[in-house]
């Protein structure tokens, strides 16, 4: 991997930590405010059960103040019956006695209601206040507590940011600069490449792009999210190699299939060698790949017949493989193809090889009929 690129890695890293610590810093008022608010309701909980017990003593004052005015009144109207000069009189004031002494006991009956209540208030204000006293101990607790952790998230920024600044020292600044307008867009500047594909905005790479990627020799971006690609080994899924013992029997390529693909040794001076073969109407066309690089060398080849007839050169002393991409496949892979289909060429010529040694072993150790009846 490219020094620039683990240089990278590292500022992303720290760019990662730092927004992390920012925001969990950002987030302290909000939880004050929450534990606050919660202490409220608490408080404003205690506060109406008080304010009822105050309103219930003002009513039994209020209570005591009419029956007292009640007694007055019958006391008044006591003395004036001993004055009256007529039995109307006197029974008029006899009603207006006995409708006073209702008014008393409707009264009474309210302050012993009143009376009965208080207990149950009693107990709200005692069990409010216990409420109050516990979450106050509590939330003074959980502030300390988001205090330290505030003051420990700004120590460990302030330690993100030096390091951040000591990366950033070493980037060359036209890559800092790219770096830095992506993160401000996209959120990150940096995606791994997985199977062809950039992790970030989970597109295909074009075969070049990948296999450049690979290679780790320049930096490259993604074209289509303009982050900045890097391949990690360690994070690719290989597929285990099969035991001698276990591989499975190899599929042989149809003979009269419209597209053949075959190894050669060595071809025009290049060396080795990957063929594509294709019928494609009354023409026939051919592919020429580096057998390592997978790289598309010279011209595609166009000559009338089927393959068969139009490159017999190239397929005598050749190795049949198994392969199949349609046209439009394989004009999408430009002038390389994808890793994905070099590899799939690769493992299937290694299993030809050894399926040809096994044969030759075979007909090695089998002794003719004639010799063994000698």
């Amino acid at each position: 991997m490219l020094p620039e690129i683990e240089n990278l890695l590292r500022l992303q890293d720290a760019d990662k930590e730092i927004r992390r610590l920012q925001d969990e810093i950002a987030e302290l008022p909000k939880r004050v405010a929450a534990i606050e608010q919660k202490l409220a309701g608490t408080q404003a909980q205690l506060d109406r059960a008080q304010a009822a017990v105050k309103a219930d003593e003002a009513g039994r004052r209020q209570h005591d103040t009419t029956i007292a005015d009640l007694r007055g009144k019958i006391s008044k109207y006591r003395d004036q019956s001993l004055e009256v000069k007529t039995n109307d009189q006197y029974k008029a004031l006899l009603h207006e006695i006995q409708f006073a002494e209702k008014e008393i006991a409707a009264t009474e009956d309210k302050i012993l209601e009143l009376m009965l209540k208080a207990d149950a208030r009693d107990k709200e204000v005692k069990a409010a206040q216990a409420e109050l006293k516990a979450e106050t101990l509590a939330i003074e607790n959980e502030k300390a507590q988001a205090r330290e952790r505030t003051a420990a998230d700004e120590k460990q920024l302030a330690e993100w940011r030096a390091k951040r600044n000591q990366t950033r020292s070493v980037v060359n600044e036209d890559l800092l600069r790219h770096y830095d307008r992506v993160l401000k867009f996209r959120g990150s500047a940096m995606a791994e490449v997985r199977d062809q594909k950039c992790m970030g905005c989970q597109v295909m790479l074009r075969p070049q792009t990948y296999n450049d990627v690979r290679a780790g020799q320049q930096t490259m971006v993604c074209e289509s999210c303009q982050r900045i690609l890097y391949f990690d080994p360690a994070n690719q899924v290989k597929a285990p190699e099969p035991e001698q013992h276990k591989r499975p029997r190899r599929h042989h390529p149809k003979l009269d299939a419209p597209q053949a693909w075959y190894y050669r040794e060595d071809f025009g001076g290049v060396g080795e060698v990957l063929l594509c073969l294709t019928n494609a109407g009354p023409q026939a066309s051919r592919r020429v790949f580096d057998m390592h690089t997978g790289r598309l060398l010279g011209d595609i080849l166009l000559r009338e017949g089927d393959y068969r007839h139009a490159f017999p050169e190239d397929i005598s002393g050749a190795i049949r493989l198994n392969g199949n991409w349609s046209e439009d496949d394989m004009e999408t892979w430009g002038a390389e193809m994808p890793m994905t289909a070099l590899d799939s060429l690769h493992f299937d010529l290694e299993a030809a090889r050894q399926e040809m040694n096994a044969r030759h072993v075979k007909a090695a150790t089998e002794v003719p009929t004639e010799q063994a009846a000698s």
